[in-house]
């Protein structure tokens, strides 16, 4: 028995030291899609406080390429425990129904630390179009043809139009982008008519008048945007879609690590001036335990898959 103790306090020793001498060199974000997007917002939100925090530099690196997953499998691959990865969690679940090979498996070689934040879709147009609602985009488009933006092939804003598109019987195009600010820019240049994509990074065009919003994929409405009504108020009943930003790790990060990194990045998510920020711009606030994050990217990996198999999306 006093073997079986001594053993249990010196693992918790081991446990309480590897947490407190990492980190020994700086800290890189991998943010896999272009700057401008929501990931990217939150990531700089959060570098400065993370590096006071860490007492290291925190470098965010926008590594996009193939829907997110080049900077993805870099991260799942990377072996210097001192890298991580924020993104669009619930893209990042749906990632594996999508694509029939991928170089990684996020359920395996990724383990989420905690969630940040949620922002609701906006359903966007370009001013030009002479739609002010759902319905009346729905009409347009059987008339006109309409491009619509995509974040990413199989991102969870894609879907969500799929989604929309196969309740409406709409029609458009999908035209792909590597990212929510490439496809903000082609839609506010007039190139691309439609876009849904999260708030956080769109309200900005929305409010300078540059896009138009027709609705919001939220089950209530938003504040900042209170006279628009939600898509399911539009005859989408019980229609709901977002954007998740997370940190996840490789999948060998020490637990204490992943603990402390849960406990650092929880708090500063949280500090009144970078709450504030994301609220202003439509961010809800939104963290999760270790094992809370987990339990959410499996349902929400489930959830997707048969949005996917409906949509008939898949990549080679």
């Amino acid at each position: 028995m006093k073997r079986i103790i001594l053993a249990a306090a010196l693992a918790a020793l081991a446990f309480h030291a590897a947490a407190q001498q990492w980190p020994s060199k700086p800290i890189r974000i991998v943010v896999p899609y272009p700057p401008g997007g929501s990931s990217d917002i939150i990531a700089r939100a959060i570098s400065q406080p993370l590096s006071e925090a860490l007492k290291q530099t925190v470098i965010v690196e926008n590594r996009a390429g193939a829907n997110g997953n080049t900077g993805t499998d870099a991260v799942a691959k990377s072996n210097d425990g001192h890298t991580l990865l924020l993104c669009d969690t619930g893209a990042l679940a749906i990632t594996p129904s999508v694509y029939k090979q991928l170089p990684f498996d996020p359920s395996k070689d990724l383990r989420g630390v905690t969630m940040l934040a949620y922002s609701p879709h906006l359903l966007v147009v370009h001013p030009s179009v002479p739609a002010n609602n759902l319905q009346e985009l729905v009409a347009l488009s059987h008339k006109d043809k309409l491009n619509f933006a995509v974040t990413a092939i199989g991102s969870a804003p894609h879907l969500a139009g799929v989604a929309v598109e196969k309740a409406t019987q709409a029609e458009w195009t999908y035209i792909p982008y590597k990212g929510g600010s490439q496809a903000i820019g082609d839609t506010v240049a007039g190139q691309t008519q439609v876009l849904m994509n999260g708030m956080l990074a769109t309200l900005p065009m929305v409010q300078s008048g540059k896009l138009k919003v027709l609705g919001v994929s939220k089950a209530t409405r938003v504040p900042l945007l209170a006279k628009v009504p939600t898509i399911a108020e539009q005859g989408v009943k019980g229609f709901e879609s977002g954007t998740w930003q997370g940190v996840l790790v490789p999948a060998n990060t020490p637990p204490a690590v992943v603990n402390r990194l849960a406990t650092e990045l929880t708090r500063i998510i949280r500090l009144p001036e970078v709450r504030e920020r994301l609220v202003s711009q439509g961010a809800e606030v939104y963290t999760m335990t270790p094992a809370e994050f987990t339990a959410f990217f499996e349902r929400e990996r489930k959830n997707w898959a048969s949005v996917v198999a409906a949509g008939g999306v898949k990549i080679d």
